[in-house]
């Protein structure tokens, strides 16, 4: 599987990084695919057809068919001597039926990469301390304070 994701970066024109970047996954993910470490999971199977939809499936999980779905044609649905009066009526006026043109919202999301998260350090100058007394505990209950002279 790894050689057919890679002929889909190298079909994509991208490099490890901006193809990585494209699904959504680190490029450490990536490389790990293409080198054998990892297989890819299931995850990065979809992340792959959701940001490439014209991949087939099958050809990405079992390498069956073209990497490429074939276009299927809308199918003629009035083509069998089948119709019905309401069929031949939307066949010869589409506008005078009912609206079935509205579009779907699409799922084809291509996942963002993660935010990188910069921490700021601000160091804060503070003066250094100064002793103010020390205090000695003695083994019989006893102990002495000691103050440095100002």
């Amino acid at each position: 599987m790894k050689d057919r994701i890679y002929k889909i970066m190298q079909n994509e024109g991208l490099t490890n990084a901006e193809f990585a970047e494209k699904l959504g996954i680190s490029t450490s993910s990536l490389s790990h695919i293409f080198s054998g470490r990892n297989n890819p999971s299931l995850e990065v199977v979809m992340r792959i057809h959701k940001a490439c939809p014209y991949v087939n499936l099958n050809w990405l999980l079992y390498g069956e068919g073209q990497m490429k779905e074939e276009e299927n044609p809308v199918p003629d649905l009035f083509a069998s001597g089948n119709r019905t009066a309401e069929n031949a009526e939307i066949a010869r006026n589409p506008s005078g039926g009912a609206d079935f043109s509205r579009e779907n919202a699409s799922d084809n999301h291509v996942f963002p990469p993660k935010e990188t998260v910069i921490e700021k350090i601000k160091y804060i100058e503070k003066p250094q301390p100064k002793i103010s007394e020390i205090r000695i505990f003695f083994d019989n209950g006893t102990f002495e304070v000691f103050r440095p002279e100002k």
